[in-house]
């Protein structure tokens, strides 16, 4: 993909928690932030659905999503990188 279609899509980072079909992999994508009240530090986390057309991402890999086209009723992400 060239530079100028990508730099105005969102980024995740996260880790592949389940690689769950042909071309399909689950994100967990984990954020920190302090809550407005008790100014503790809290995490949440969250799963993204994305679309791997090489089908190169396994379990347990740190990679980079981007927003895409939708592939599918789940899929509304894909691959960008994975991250060694």
């Amino acid at each position: 993909m060239s530079n100028e279609k990508t730099k105005f899509k969102r980024k995740l980072q996260g880790a592949v928690v389940s690689v769950s079909g042909s071309k399909s992999i689950v994100v967990s994508v984990t954020r920190r932030f302090k809550h407005p009240v008790y100014s503790k530090f809290l995490t949440r986390s969250k799963k993204y659905h994305a679309h791997d057309e090489a089908c190169t991402a396994v379990v347990g890999d740190a990679v980079t999503i981007i927003e895409s086209r939708p592939h599918s009723k789940l899929k509304k992400w894909e691959l960008f990188t994975i991250n060694k």
